[in-house]
């Protein structure tokens, strides 16, 4: 039997929404052996902001994506309170939870059933014991579950109708908190949403109360959920990534960092801040942060960029950047940021077993997205009812001529932060680092592969096969957004 050439495959577009991704990858054998990933688009929005009033940012940021549009927004009005020394009020902070919670909830529920599920819903699977129901339910455009989905979904929103007055691109959040003040009449329909699409993930995602999902608190409690549980699609889930062996596969470096998710107003925050690597918690410093530009199709090229000192000067002659992403890390490491991280660096035991035994694979950053889903969706419900509709929504300040911040939050796909620098009363310097261009960088200055580029090697690739599904499988589970990526 002879063996199997050594070869090169170009993949793309991998994304639902838009299609800006291309990989490349080496294979020997039967397997990736390494892997490019190539972020093709440069849109430029970090220069745009350059010379601006300061206030600017919260109407052009946001227009980077929309599809996390409250989260680019939230972002720039931490930037800008930071600069102006502002302290958001209660109200405002409990209301901002809401819009940024409601969207990255929106977006975990558009994943699973838009994005993520309708790969095993393609013929190359027909014959598996489970391949008949999944089609019935996420085959694209037509399956039971992506139209509920869909429906659910819509009605969620109108808690960004109205607490922002519309989406995406609201300007309700502001550097002092909201301009949209909720009475006693809103928070009843605010709850009323809420409960609503609760019940929709109780019936159809989880087949069970959400009480029950948040009590999972281990890998024996999943395998008596795959083998016994109620009939939701969490456990269709729990079944294919059974069969299909989806905990092997798409493991990266195991180092996890997460900005810190949805501010208590006691302080800190319902997610904490930090790190999670090689199985240690540790702090998460932005001042650590830099971004290599070796093989982004950037100017300066032979040094890190701290992102107060950073610079998007693109440099379309360059032959040896493959990506207009460059390429952040943490004290020189790349780290991966998403659910997973979240829920890793808040210790939640379940994601943290299984990390520790099979680290970022598919399966697990699908379990830690769904599991979010879940959490995030009973805070919500606390934060309306801990609202105080007589006290104030938000404060105002000056802006200063001179001043630098970041705003650190986090978008559904990860770690979301704005470095703003203000000289003379303008924009000096603004730079951006999405999660995509944390989990989707290329190679660094020491040549060490991105999250993604990482996770994909060692992935199975039949004879013949022009499109993997696994690496297919490996690209969904990380969430892309590549118009973030290179905003």
């Amino acid at each position: 039997m002879s063996e199997t050439p050594n070869r090169r495959l170009i993949v793309g577009p991998f994304n639902r929404v838009e299609g800006d991704l291309e990989v490349r990858l080496e294979i020997s054998g039967t397997t990736v052996s390494s892997a490019y990933v190539n972020s093709p688009l440069f849109r430029g929005f970090e220069r745009i902001l350059e010379g601006r009033d300061p206030m600017d940012a919260l109407v052009v940021a946001p227009r980077i994506c929309g599809i996390c549009s409250v989260s680019q927004s939230h972002a720039a009005a931490l930037a800008l309170a930071g600069v102006m020394g502002l302290e958001v009020p209660r109200n405002g902070l409990l209301a901002t939870n809401l819009m940024t919670a409601t969207e990255n909830v929106a977006d975990h529920l558009t994943h699973f059933h838009l994005f993520f599920m309708p790969d095993f819903a393609r013929p190359a699977y027909q014959g598996r014991p489970w391949f008949e129901k999944a089609e019935a339910r996420f085959k694209a455009a037509q399956g039971i579950a992506v139209r509920s989905a869909t429906a659910a979904r819509a009605e969620l929103f109108h808690v960004l109708g109205i607490l922002g007055g519309k989406w995406p691109h609201t300007l309700t959040l502001q550097p002092g908190g909201v301009t949209r003040a909720v009475d006693a009449r809103d928070r009843v329909r605010l709850l009323a949403t809420v409960r609503s699409f609760r019940r929709f993930l109780e019936d159809s995602l989880f087949g069970a109360p959400l009480d029950r999902v948040l009590a999972l608190a281990g890998p024996e409690d999943l395998e008596r959920w795959r083998i016994s549980g109620p009939a939701g699609d969490f456990r269709l889930f729990l079944e294919i990534a059974d069969d299909l062996e989806l905990a092997a596969l798409g493991r990266a470096y195991g180092r996890f960092l997460s900005h810190g998710a949805y501010g208590d107003p006691e302080g800190g925050h319902l997610y904490r801040r930090g790190t999670f690597a090689d199985g240690q918690d540790g702090p998460f410093d932005p001042d650590r942060v830099a971004e290599h530009h070796r093989f982004s199709r950037m100017a300066g090229q032979d040094r890190p960029h701290p992102p107060f000192s950073g610079s998007t000067v693109p440099d379309g002659m360059d032959e040896a950047g493959y990506s207009w992403c460059k390429a952040p890390r943490l004290d020189g490491l790349p780290y991966e940021t998403g659910a997973i991280a979240r829920q890793l660096v808040d210790g939640h035991p379940l994601i943290r077993a299984l990390a520790v035994r099979d680290g970022g694979s598919v399966r697990s950053r699908v379990i830690a997205r769904l599991l979010e889903l879940a959490r995030t969706t009973d805070a919500m419900e606390g934060w309306l009812r801990a609202i105080e509709p007589s006290a104030p929504w938000c404060a105002a300040s000056e802006m200063p001529d001179s001043a630098q911040a970041v705003g650190l939050t986090e978008a559904a796909r990860g770690a979301l932060g704005h470095w703003l620098r203000v000289e003379r009363g303008k924009i000096a310097s603004y730079q951006i680092i999405a999660p995509t261009t944390w989990n989707f960088s290329p190679r660094d200055l020491d040549g060490v592969p991105g999250p993604l580029e990482q996770a994909l090697v060692g992935a199975p690739v039949a004879e013949g096969e022009r499109t993997p599904l696994s690496v297919q499988h490996i690209v969904r589970s990380f969430d892309p957004c590549m118009v973030c990526t290179v905003h």
